[in-house]
């Protein structure tokens, strides 16, 4: 029979909303490093068949996220100084690219919207929220993303950004995190003046300056922070 001439409305795929909700459980923590991740009980938990999940495993070990070892385990893949500064180059250089191809189509709304994810930011900030913090920059640098209209930013952004995203959490949960309220500020004010240059090379920077100071090193040392409270 012939495709149906309606048009559904859009939806989310099955297998990318398993994906998404894995991958935020690894990285807000509620899948620890080194976890045993089973099909059959993430399938429970979810709700779900076994395929969306294996499906789901496979993207998130692309995005080093997960490790799986044939004929054995898939685990959490533990967050370490290799990780990191691998997906770091690739996010802060995309983060630069979007803020510049972004600036010249940011409306007034847009820069309405980045200073209400900047004030959520700052409150959550002060009440010790790591959750609402994390959520409000992750929207406030998403509108720039969105904006910049380049799809192949935004899927190696997908791909690679939760590793950092990872690290970034533990900087939230401590007293750097509040630097970022004024970056936020910097960059705001760059796009509203139109220098599409200064806040692409502050978005990179940002990006570039996120360290994490507790992950294991894969030479056995210990990852340490360079800057003095830089987050994005």
């Amino acid at each position: 029979m012939p495709v149906p001439a309606d048009v559904l409305p859009p939806r989310a795929l099955l297998r990318d909303d398993v994906f998404a909700r894995l991958r935020d459980a690894i990285v807000d923590g509620t899948l620890a490093p080194d976890e045993q991740l089973r099909d059959t009980e993430l399938a429970a938990w979810l709700g779900v068949s076994r395929t969306p999940v294996r499906e789901a495993l496979l993207e998130l070990g692309r995005a080093g996220l997960v490790r799986a070892t044939p004929g054995r385990s898939t685990v959490v893949a533990p967050l370490d100084r290799a990780s990191v500064r691998d997906a770091q180059a690739v996010v802060a250089a995309m983060h630069g690219l979007a803020v510049r191809d972004a600036v010249p189509r940011l409306t007034d709304e847009h820069l309405d919207r980045m200073r209400a994810a900047n004030a959520d930011f700052a409150d959550a900030q002060r009440r010790g929220d790591v959750d609402a913090a994390h959520a409000a920059d992750e929207r406030f640098h998403a509108i720039a993303v969105a904006a910049c209209g380049n799809a192949a930013v935004r899927s190696v952004l997908a791909q690679y950004e939760p590793v950092l995203r990872r690290a970034e959490r533990l900087r939230f949960a401590s007293h750097e995190g509040a630097t970022s309220i004024a970056r936020h500020e910097q960059l705001i004010a760059l796009c509203a003046a139109r220098d599409a240059e200064a806040a692409a090379r502050l978005a990179e920077q940002t990006w570039q300056t996120l360290t994490i100071d507790a992950a294991p090193d894969t030479t056995g040392g210990t990852a340490r922070s360079t800057d003095e409270g830089t987050t994005p």
